[in-house]
């Protein structure tokens, strides 16, 4: 069975910055893509930012500049390192992966940005 396991979310003051992993276990076939998203309460789950298996990236506008996605193959992890962080990045974030067999989701783990 395949699982993703976010991990790193926390508290973290304005202008702080925290990195988000994603593990992957399991039978895992070929892997297209690894996504982060987000969702803040009360409103839609967005997307944040994405790795291609050839290592391509792609960012929302509104992290561009700020946050950074990277992989380790080895490791079968994504990364997300988010600086410069801002109380609107406060959400919970989900790490997403396309592989051949199927779609999954991690369960997602909770960033506050606060002072």
């Amino acid at each position: 069975q395949v699982q993703l396991v976010e991990s790193g979310g926390g508290l973290v003051q304005p202008g702080g910055s925290l990195r988000l992993s994603c593990a992957a276990s399991g039978s895992i076939s070929s892997i297209y893509v690894m996504d982060w998203y987000r969702q803040a309460p009360g409103k839609q789950r967005d997307f944040v930012a994405r790795i291609t298996n050839n290592n391509m990236t792609t960012y929302a506008d509104s992290v561009k500049g700020r946050f950074t996605i990277s992989g380790d193959n080895a490791k079968k992890t994504v990364y997300l390192q988010m600086n410069s962080l801002k109380p609107e990045d406060t959400a919970v974030y989900y790490c997403f992966m396309q592989a051949l067999s199927n779609n999954y989701w991690g369960q997602g783990t909770q960033v506050t940005v606060s002072s």
